[in-house]
């Protein structure tokens, strides 16, 4: 398999002290692997395979101060956001709209809301407004356990904080009302099938 950076350059993979590639970090990548680069993997594959068309949203950053001794060696000093960020991830699958956000938390029993913003949660309720599918994907990162959770479950589990109740939402909760993804290898993170199920695309 040929992987490729965005820039189109190869991904050569790292090397063990002998020089060697090591396989196992191909066949066992998830550990210490980010959520997000999990879903990048996952959604390179959807659209290798003509699945769906998902990408990571850009973030508008306004550029302030730049060291710039060389081209190649320039570094960003200072930067600031441009514009609140919306969700993560948005794209199309069989003509239907995807618009979803990514979280991961070090908690065993709960995902605390304040990873959520306000602007985010407006955003997604304007998305499904318009029909689109809008959802979360949650992931417990000590137990490796990932959950694809509806805007729906989301909505009520804001309402319910800002109305003073919990400030986080059970693991119970999410493994009730969630659906669990498990970690493959190709693709990565297969939330299209969950998809697929709920909303027969």
């Amino acid at each position: 398999m040929e992987l490729r950076y965005p820039n189109g350059k190869k991904y050569k993979g790292k090397k063990n002290k002998a020089g060697r590639k090591n396989a196992n970090q191909i066949l066992y990548g998830n550990r210490g692997m980010t959520l997000e680069e999990d879903l990048n993997e996952t959604n390179a594959y959807y659209l290798q395979e003509g699945i769906a068309v998902i990408h990571k949203k850009p973030t508008p950053i306004q550029i302030v101060q730049v060291d710039y001794q060389s081209r190649s060696t320039a570094v960003i000093k200072e930067a600031y956001f441009k514009q609140p960020s919306t969700t993560d991830y948005n794209g199309v699958m069989n003509g239907k709209y995807i618009d979803f956000e990514a979280k991961e938390t070090q908690n065993h029993t709960s995902f605390p809301l304040h990873n959520f913003h306000e602007h985010q949660i407006s955003h997604m309720k304007q998305v499904v407004a318009q029909g689109g599918i809008c959802f979360v994907i949650l992931r417990f990162a000590k137990e490796e356990e990932i959950f694809l959770l509806e805007s729906r479950h989301l909505f009520f589990y804001w309402d319910r904080m800002l109305a003073g109740g919990r400030k986080s939402i059970k693991k119970e909760e999410i493994e009730e009302n969630g659906h669990p993804i498990p970690v493959g290898y190709r693709p990565r993170i297969d939330y299209i099938a969950v998809l697929k199920q709920l909303y027969a695309l």
